[in-house]
């Protein structure tokens, strides 16, 4: 209850006990006790109505006050430290400073020296900055949305352990790979098979590990998991770098893996891990029920999903090496301080505008370009800020009709 609030019920208190109301009546209609009644009523024989207004809780003694002398002190020494070449100017540093004049038990703690140092104006709290809005990309885009990553444990002798997972964003469906590396040879043999199980999406969303996205060297660089991606017609969306909690979705599948699977058992050797981690997709797609879901498994939302799953035949008919095929590759981008965004290891001009913002970057292989978009909020649409000439020193081949999506999908 808010003083305003209590401030009337104690005049309304007052107003009934003039009236002549009894008293049992008085505190059944504004629900207080008698010790209660008894303090306002005194308070408003002594001080009249402002009596009835609560006072300041603060103390009328504070010992541990900082004195004129002590904040002359304090102001002091931070602009001598300010003006030093090298050092610190904080309140630990003006702490060690006034060590060194022996004030005993005058010695002002940290908290009163950051007060001092607020109350004279000598540093500035900095003002909350609201967060960026991030289009995610699940809200976004139309169609099968899948959701890549990996996390790593050790075994008692040292070697990690590599666990991969896949996950469909809507239906929480996964698939996991047990591997000993992330090589891009490990990355493939994963999405591969996970496309047979899961089906093939429209999208897929993933970090920027170099197995990846092909590396950090060369320019422009489309790796062999890039261009298997959009041979079979994905769009991937590559999140913000250095940014885990955007593809939270799987990241919490990695932590559920972790607690429910690898820190309830004992694994001497990678064999073992292998054979025992059937058992934790098993559960988490037949027993486990994901809080998105409502109650369902993921097998059984799975049921409801259009799957257009990977074939034998068409695994043995991937080319080596595999071209760059037309299609779409995505990028969420924060503006850099310069209003500039980085993709395949190259930097492209924003505004400074944007500086903060999450930026939505598409290279549209078969026409050799770059647009940059933005969108203020969910609520606003997109923008259209840059669009470039993205050349691609090879032919792009077209996307085969088997592997095309319909726009449902």
């Amino acid at each position: 209850m808010d003083d305003k609030q209590e401030l009337r019920l104690r005049r309304k208190a007052i107003r009934f006990y003039w009236k002549g109301v009894r008293l049992k009546v008085i505190l059944v209609k504004v629900q207080r006790s008698r010790a209660w009644f008894s303090k306002w009523q005194k308070r408003f024989a002594q001080q009249g109505a402002a009596g009835l207004r609560s006072h300041s809780r603060r103390p009328h003694h504070t010992p541990r006050a900082c004195s004129p002398r002590i904040e002359r002190l304090i102001v002091r020494t931070r602009r001598r430290l300010v003006k030093q070449k090298v050092g610190l100017s904080g309140p630990r540093a003006i702490q060690r400073e006034l060590h060194k004049l022996r004030l005993g038990k005058q010695m002002p703690s940290l908290s009163t020296i950051l007060r001092v140092l607020h109350r004279r104006g000598l540093i500035r709290t900095p003002a909350k900055v609201p967060p960026a809005y991030f289009p995610k990309p699940l809200t976004v885009v139309s169609g099968t949305l899948h959701a890549l990553d990996w996390t790593c444990r050790y075994l008692e002798d040292g070697p990690k352990v590599y666990a991969f997972h896949s996950l469909n964003l809507r239906t929480r469906a996964c698939s996991q790979t047990i591997a000993a590396d992330k090589s891009s040879e490990t990355v493939i043999a994963h999405i591969l098979a996970s496309w047979k199980t899961l089906g093939i999406p429209r999208f897929l969303q993933l970090d920027n590990d170099a197995a990846f996205c092909g590396g950090y060297k060369a320019l422009r660089v489309f790796g062999r998991f890039v261009r298997l991606c959009l041979y079979v017609g994905i769009e991937l969306i590559f999140l913000p770098v250095a940014e885990p909690e955007c593809n939270g979705e799987v990241e919490e599948l990695n932590g559920l893996w972790a607690h429910a699977f690898w820190e309830r058992q004992r694994f001497a050797s990678f064999a073992q891990v292998c054979r025992a981690s059937p058992s934790f997709v098993q559960w988490y797609m037949m027993d486990y029920a994901p809080p998105l879901l409502a109650g369902l498994t993921p097998t059984q939302a799975q049921r409801t999903e259009t799957k257009r799953r990977l074939t034998a035949p068409q695994v043995a008919g991937l080319p080596d090496p595999l071209p760059i095929t037309a299609g779409r590759i995505h990028f969420i981008r924060k503006v850099k301080p310069e209003g500039t965004i980085s993709l395949l290891n190259e930097t492209w001009k924003v505004s400074k505008r944007f500086v903060g913002k999450y930026v939505w970057a598409t290279v549209i292989t078969h026409c050799r370009r770059l647009d940059i978009w933005y969108q203020r909020s969910a609520q606003h649409d997109w923008r259209l800020l840059r669009t470039y000439t993205y050349e691609i020193p090879e032919t792009v081949a077209r996307l085969k009709p088997e592997f095309a999506h319909n726009s449902t999908t």
